[in-house]
């Protein structure tokens, strides 16, 4: 009988390409243009804080009178102190001996397991703290659309930032977990579709979140960092009451919920406001469709805007104002229909320490051990503590309710 490929594959050699093609988008770009702090972090009873003091209110002890009439009444200037706890994230990476022992070199594996993992995780880290940027701290990474019978498909009103094999939990707000930890087997883009299909099944209702396993809101507050989306808002934030202190708080405009097409008109008008507020806004971040709305804008109207270089590397189109020209940067994690004005002079990352390995120690593996005992095998975390703070909120706004292009 003749040979066949089936009857001498134990002779054949296989001969693989000396590095990993990335498939998946690693582009960050909101959370590179956030100044990253360590100062101010505090330790306290219950875990580490940062506070600062926040000016909201002018002496109103000013006045004119006539002769011989009593002199205003002498005020003072109102301050509040704002206090952020700072929030925990964690990576973690599992490997075998056997893994690691079969993959040391490049004839052996398509890329070290070692390595390959290692380094994975400490971008996967990162661009999952650039979706947190845009968020309120629930931890959502979908909305769920529609109401529908029990089934392992979900519509949902964005599945861009959902990952194959991720592991999910489907929430009922404010803090139930309907159903934890299941897994994404495929996510459709398809316009129209934006679902995504799991290996549970669940009856899934409108406006229930879609989370990272374990990352949802609990009883006792949020477990990921205070986003753009709390941020920019009108509620209490860092135990600062916006009904006490009414400067304390963002502008957000939008259209009842229906989209309108972008105008310069409006976009001048968002800046006015913010500059009546007494703030100014030195970026504007929004979503690729936005950003194509507004070259759209400008070529309707025949206008040339010259491409800027920004700090930071970045580059792209600008939106000019009497008072200088706002940075328009696009970032592929941001929102839909939404434009975020914001203030990077009062935003800052606090941080404890920035990433790094779980090692207090001395040893950044750790031997894989449960009830029944220990493993072949091995751990490592990484870790960082951290939330994003301003220090002047009325800086910031949202334009929402844009039609993308």
């Amino acid at each position: 009988m003749a040979a066949t490929l089936a009857t001498i594959s134990a002779l054949l050699k296989e001969v693989y390409q000396p590095q990993v093609r990335e498939q998946l988008n690693t582009d960050v770009t909101t959370l590179k243009r956030i100044e990253r702090s360590g100062k101010g972090v505090t330790n306290d009873v219950g875990g580490r804080y940062v506070t600062f003091p926040i000016h909201t209110r002018r002496n109103s002890g000013i006045g004119s009178r006539l002769e011989m009439e009593p002199l205003p009444v002498p005020g003072q200037q109102g301050h509040a102190a704002a206090r952020v706890g700072l929030k925990y994230g964690y990576g973690g990476v599992q490997l075998t001996e056997q893994s690691i022992a079969l993959s040391d070199t490049d004839a052996k594996a398509f890329a070290k397991v070692l390595d390959d993992e290692v380094n994975g995780l400490k971008t996967d880290v990162v661009k999952d703290m650039n979706r947190q940027i845009y968020g309120t701290g629930d931890g959502t990474i979908g909305v769920i659309k529609t109401t529908a019978t029990t089934s392992t498909t979900w519509a949902v009103k964005d599945a861009r930032l959902f990952q194959v094999g991720e592991l999910v939990d489907l929430v009922t707000l404010p803090n139930t977990v309907a159903l934890a930890a299941a897994t994404v087997n495929s996510v459709d883009l398809t316009p129209g579709a934006n679902t995504i299909t799991v290996d549970k099944t669940s009856a899934v209702t409108a406006g229930q979140i879609v989370v990272r396993n374990g990352s949802g809101p609990a009883t006792a507050g949020n477990r990921e960092i205070t986003g753009l989306n709390a941020i920019i808002g009108t509620g209490t934030l860092y135990n600062i009451d916006p009904t006490v202190e009414p400067v304390w708080k963002s502008t957000i405009w939008n259209n009842g919920g229906t989209n309108r097409a972008l105008s310069e008109g409006l976009m001048t008008q968002m800046a006015d406001q913010i500059r009546t507020l007494g703030g100014s806004t030195t970026v504007i971040f929004q979503s690729l469709g936005v950003r194509r709305s507004y070259a759209n804008l400008l070529t309707q109207t025949r206008q040339t805007v010259n491409t800027q270089e920004f700090k930071g590397g970045f580059s792209g189109l600008a939106f000019t104002t009497d008072k200088g020209e706002i940075p328009m940067v696009a970032d592929v994690d941001a929102p839909l229909n939404r434009q975020y004005y914001v203030n990077e002079d009062h935003l800052t990352m606090y941080v404890d320490e920035a990433w790094h390995w779980a090692d207090r120690d001395g040893n950044m593996w750790k031997q894989v051990r449960d009830a029944n005992g220990d493993y072949d095998a091995w751990y490592a975390r990484l870790v960082e503590y951290h939330e994003l703070g301003t220090d002047r909120r009325n800086t910031h706004a949202i334009l929402d309710d844009i039609t993308e292009s």
